[in-house]
């Protein structure tokens, strides 16, 4: 072979290529005996000039014997700006104005302004009186939000006056504040008892349903920005009625409706005070209140009817008719039943965090290495908790993040850069379950079952264990949980009949939450457990030895046993479905059991 490369000279003259010769051999390499010995190699320097290609290319040079440099073997690391999650969370968005006469600018918010200040007034809310010194005046602003459907398309674009309710002075401008909102479990109870019936979900919203409570106290509050009254600038609002932002607000709405359903003839459920039944002549109907959001079913959709046009009569109302977006949660019909999913919520979630191309993965958390407290703190624990604070609302729908955001949700705190990479990774599997929810089958019996587990010394902190039940009525997933035990158990019987406890206290509220349903159960409640020591400890009325300092309290599931409210019985490891709910799992493992568990894929839209 030639010492130096043959370089093709164009057709005008150019000036000869600089020669530059190359040792053959790499010292920093070890020679290889099988490999012939190479000449030096000689590369040619071209001149700016470029040359026209020959019609018979001269054969390429040997490739150089010296080793390849990657990133890997220099301890390169490349950044990727995807799953780096340095997030600016959720900054407003742009079109929803953040001023007042940003808004009276654009015709829709000036409209929606008007709407809601005609409101006001139409409603009584208020009559405008001369300031006195001895009034504590509350201030007030404008909030706009874009109102999307289920699909992210713009609904209407609301603007809402609210009051600054932090202005009003505890025991002299309002007493009580609390005001109940209906159960996740409940309406997953009552989602399944009206899929299994036929039953249609029928939903309401109620317009300005905070504006249609009457206040006992005595409120002042200035004039809406933007809409002064012009013969009387310098007057103050007396409010006559409960106005969005005050703090016996929702307290005195809630009082208003349950007035008025009372007086109907529905009856307040003692196990769920934002439930109501009516029953007529054996035919029951359900309502369910979360603030100013109404789902009604019954047997008769004219019982229904009737109903939804008394209330009309009462309160301003929006029929929104089938129920398909309800709280953050889409209903999706199948040939099952219908589908529990909140892809919407969490496409959110994924766009926020710059988590929406992240590489997905088949788990949520790894089974190594175990998360614990130690590590390097970060310098800004906001978004960690922004994040975990987020997915704990995922937990209406999804049983097998239970375990993921229980454990991330110990270290609030104080996160580590090992607990954000953590949260990374359950954004991953977010993002390959985005279509994944929770199915209500059609088909469903009436009968209530759990399935109880319990991870002995778990946590390698502090040693504690984690309880995780699952509760059934019929095929349908309706109640689950996964907590950390206040103390550490000496045994692993003992902590799972502190798990049984647990399970068995739910198993109690929801046979309540049936009786207030008019639902009978055809048996009594049964929960599988996988520790032969702590399902013959509930059938056996004699204190163990090694049991005795156990509190009282958990001695209780004994006597509904004896009573014959509820029975525990044994089920073998492989078929406990809680065992997702108490520690990390293999990907086969926890793939099968979520299968089991009840959660199913839609068709991606």
């Amino acid at each position: 072979m030639p010492s130096e490369a043959i370089v093709p000279q164009p057709l005008s003259a150019a000036p000869t290529p600089t020669l530059v010769q190359i040792p053959s051999s790499n010292t920093n390499q070890p020679s290889r005996s099988h490999q012939p010995s190479l000449p030096p190699l000689t590369i040619s320097t071209p001149s700016p000039q470029i040359p026209t290609s020959p019609t018979n290319p001269p054969d390429p040079h040997p490739l150089p014997t010296h080793s390849m440099t990657t990133r890997a073997k220099n301890h390169i690391r490349k950044p990727i700006t995807k799953m780096n999650l340095h997030t600016q969370l959720s900054k407003s968005n742009n079109l929803e104005p953040t001023t007042v006469s940003a808004a009276l600018k654009d015709p829709k918010w000036r409209k929606a302004m008007s709407d809601e200040c005609d409101a006001l007034v139409q409603n009584g809310t208020w009559e405008l009186v001369p300031p006195d010194p001895t009034q504590n005046i509350v201030g007030c602003k404008w909030v706009f939000r874009i109102k999307r459907n289920s699909d992210g398309s713009i609904d209407r674009f609301k603007a809402r006056l609210v009051a600054k309710g932090f202005h009003q002075r505890p025991g002299v401008d309002y007493l009580d504040t609390f005001s109940p909102v209906v159960k996740p479990t409940t309406v997953r109870v009552v989602l399944s008892l009206a899929v299994s019936r036929g039953w249609s979900l029928r939903q309401l919203d109620v317009n300005n349903a905070f504006l249609q409570g009457h206040l006992s106290e005595r409120v002042y509050m200035q004039q809406p920005p933007g809409f002064v009254d012009q013969d009387h600038p310098s007057y103050v609002c007396k409010l006559r009625k409960a106005i969005y932002g005050l703090k016996q607000a929702p307290r005195a709405w809630y009082h208003e409706l349950r007035t008025f359903l009372l007086d109907y003839g529905f009856q307040n459920s003692y196990a769920d005070t934002s439930l109501f039944v009516l029953t007529v002549a054996g035919q029951s109907m359900y309502i369910l209140v979360y603030v100013d959001d109404l789902i009604i079913t019954g047997v008769h959709t004219k019982m229904i009817d009737s109903f939804v046009a008394v209330l009309a009569n009462r309160f301003s109302i929006k029929d929104l008719g089938q129920l398909s977006y309800f709280l953050g949660v889409e209903v999706v019909p199948n040939q099952q039943g219908i589908l529990l999913s909140q892809r919407r919520y969490i496409l959110d979630i994924l766009a926020r965090t710059h988590m929406t191309d992240a590489k997905p993965v088949l788990t949520p958390i790894p089974t190594s290495p175990p998360l614990l407290k130690s590590g390097t703190a970060l310098p800004d624990p906001t978004e960690y908790r922004t994040i975990v604070g987020s997915l704990q609302y995922l937990l209406i729908t999804r049983p097998d993040l239970a375990f993921a955001v229980n454990k991330l949700s110990q270290y609030m705190h104080t996160p580590t850069t090992d607990h954000w990479n953590f949260v990374k990774r359950l954004l991953r599997y977010l993002c390959g379950t985005i279509n994944e929810g929770l199915q209500i089958h059609r088909q469903s019996p009436l009968n209530l079952h759990a399935y109880s587990d319990a991870d002995w010394a778990g946590d390698k902190n502090d040693f504690s264990s984690t309880s995780a039940y699952v509760i059934y009525l019929g095929r349908n997933p309706v109640s689950w949980s996964s907590k950390k035990q206040q103390t550490v158990a000496r045994s692993s019987t003992e902590a799972e009949y502190r798990s049984v406890a647990n399970a068995a206290a739910e198993l109690n509220w929801l046979c309540y939450l049936l009786t207030d349903l008019r639902v009978r159960l055809p048996c009594c409640p049964v929960i599988y457990c996988d520790n032969v020591g702590a399902t013959q400890l509930c059938s056996n009325p004699v204190f163990h030895s090694r049991m005795k300092h156990v509190a009282v309290d958990f001695h209780f599931i004994r006597d509904q046993v004896q009573n014959g409210v509820l029975r525990v019985a044994h089920v073998s490891s492989a078929d406990q479905l809680a065992d997702a709910l108490t520690k990390p799992l293999h990907r086969a493992r926890f793939l099968d059991l979520k299968s089991k568990i009840g959660l199913l894929s839609r068709a991606p839209s």
